[in-house]
């Protein structure tokens, strides 16, 4: 994980590592498949989910951090809708989708957690 340090949030490690599932799955789509459309929007929504999650770390305030996290969750769900696409479309194995449908899903309970989380801590009297 070349930028990522061990002191990074385990949702920063895991969206990182999915991140790199999905370039290798988008390689793997546009070199064998031949497949350019739905392997681009599972992309670009699969690193989304990182890069926003980035941008939470950096927010400047808590309603930011919220509104940056829920944006990532909402690229998570997209994400799980492109690679549901490509496996019923018989682009994917199921194995494959279900490695990454699950941490998919993984990062999502985690950005849910947390989105709840911080809504209670400093949001709840407001």
């Amino acid at each position: 994980m070349s930028d990522l340090k061990k002191t990074d949030s385990i949702i920063q490690q895991k969206s990182y590592a999915f991140a790199l599932a999905v370039i290798a799955l988008y390689k793997n789509l546009v070199t064998d498949k031949k497949e350019f459309v739905l392997s681009k929007q599972v992309l670009r929504s699969g690193t989304s989910i990182g890069a926003n999650i980035q941008e939470a770390v950096a927010s400047q305030s808590k309603r930011d951090f919220i509104h940056k996290l829920s944006i990532s969750l909402k690229e998570a769900r997209e994400t799980q809708y492109w690679l549901n696409l490509l496996k019923d479309s018989s682009y994917i194995p199921e194995s494959e989708f279900n490695n990454l449908n699950n941490s998919c899903d993984e990062v999502k309970k985690i950005l849910t957690s947390i989105i709840l989380t911080t809504k209670e801590r400093y949001l709840s009297n407001s």
